[in-house]
């Protein structure tokens, strides 16, 4: 069987058991995993840390490369692969993400959304979005709508608001039902609903169009050998309504 096959194998499996389409307004997270859960508190101000700052707990690598933890800081080695949260898919939620690039510009991403629990690194960027880090697409002869904070192929900036290369950037990424919101640097510049119009396919590695579950996984990219990117920080905190 090949990957695209896989893929679809996964997806209409998930679809039949109703795996990660259920809406919960009420509950952040939806998960029967429950032991990183119940390890986890929120701070002051109501952020739950997913990254502890020692090391890769609760947290599942697939695909090519790694990551490991220096001085309090996650960093990408080689790739492509994916760093996913393997206790919870989350909805209705904030998840706030504190990254650099090693030098002036790297490639990489922050994935929300993902249908089902990761098993190889295609399946996110198919069917998930990938919240995009990538300060100057044009350098790979790509567009607006894959730079910097954008769902990746999907939505073109409303603002311009990223730091240059080695200055640390932070994402706000609101998931509010069926609608998607960025934050950069306390800038929005997404601000997506499901059903709103995207652009047509244009590369086989580009995510397809369709609509994304209120409660996905989540996880960080490592893009490939040259594109080292640093995480600082991973926490959510759940919606007030």
């Amino acid at each position: 069987m090949n990957k695209m096959k896989t893929i679809f194998t996964w997806l209409l499996i998930a679809g039949l058991s109703g795996i990660g389409f259920k809406s919960h307004a009420t509950n952040p997270i939806l998960s029967d995993k429950k032991d990183n859960q119940e390890q986890l508190s929120a701070d002051s101000d109501g952020w739950i840390q997913l990254f502890n700052g020692k090391n890769l707990d609760g947290w599942t690598h697939v695909g090519n490369g790694h990551m490991t933890v220096e001085d309090g800081i996650i960093q990408t080695h080689g790739g492509m692969g994916l760093l996913y949260w393997n206790g919870s898919k989350f909805g209705n939620c904030t998840i706030r993400v504190v990254w650099r690039m090693e030098k002036e510009n790297s490639n990489a991403g922050f994935f929300i959304r993902i249908p089902i629990e990761p098993k190889e690194e295609w399946m996110p960027v198919l069917y998930g979005y990938e919240v995009q880090i990538d300060n100057h697409p044009e350098l790979s002869d790509e567009d607006e709508y894959h730079s910097t904070g954008m769902l990746y192929a999907f939505t073109k900036p409303l603002a311009i608001a990223w730091k240059p290369g080695p200055e640390w950037n932070s994402f706000e990424i609101t998931l509010d039902g069926d609608r998607t919101i960025v934050m950069l640097n306390g800038v929005k510049v997404t601000d997506y609903t499901e059903g709103d119009p995207v652009p047509p396919r244009k590369f086989d590695f580009e995510p397809f169009p369709g609509k994304r579950p209120e409660y996905g996984f989540i996880g960080m990219q490592n893009h490939g050998e040259h594109d080292v990117v640093f995480f600082k920080e991973v926490s959510i905190k759940p919606l007030i309504k």
